[in-house]
């Protein structure tokens, strides 16, 4: 599986190619066909797997603090560490070249549904916001995060991680305050 995505991370889901994923595994082609009945359903794998991985980092942060502003914060540097991560699987969900294809997209939706749901569920809880309200403000903050991290990434060199993550999350921040707090309910 790490060899698949270092191949599809760098050549992308059209340029890899079986054989060459089947020597960095250091196996036959045969081998990776057993496994896997094509390219296809080895992409697939390996984009189930990091789609299911976003929405738990992006809820493990939310879970971790009752302080709104450091659960934005923590929202935000959960994307910043997936796509600062060595293997830049970022790169398979949110850049991939197959993302026209219905089973990707799928995929990479319900990810990002997961993801503005959660913050969602948060807002709602908080201000009282209605729930179409809240999950619009939620897909705002996680395609706010999503996008400004994989920019980070880009840069040549990068800002620091942290200067990067605090600029954010201020924005964020100042942003999602302006809704005032529901009453606490007795």
């Amino acid at each position: 599986m790490e060899a698949a995505l270092s191949v599809f991370v760098e050549a992308g889901y059209h340029g890899a190619a079986m054989d060459e994923i089947a020597e960095r595994a250091q196996v036959s082609k045969p081998v990776l066909y057993q496994h896997f009945p094509g390219k296809l359903d080895l992409y697939l794998a390996l984009l189930e797997h990091h789609t299911r991985e976003v929405p738990e980092l992006v809820n493990a942060a939310l879970k971790s603090t009752e302080d709104n502003s450091d659960r934005v914060a923590a929202a935000i540097s959960a994307f910043f560490q997936f796509v600062e991560r060595k293997d830049a699987a970022f790169r398979m969900v949110f850049e991939s070249d197959l993302i026209n294809d219905p089973a990707v997209a799928v995929r990479v939706e319900r990810m990002s549904t997961q993801c503005a749901t959660a913050v969602s569920e948060v807002i709602a809880e908080d201000t009282g916001l209605q729930p179409e309200q809240s999950l619009m403000l939620g897909v705002a903050l996680v395609g706010m995060a999503q996008v400004v991290a994989r920019f980070w990434i880009s840069q040549e060199p990068p800002m620091p991680r942290a200067e990067a993550e605090r600029l954010v999350t201020v924005l964020g921040w100042r942003g999602i305050a302006g809704f005032p707090k529901a009453p606490e309910a007795d």
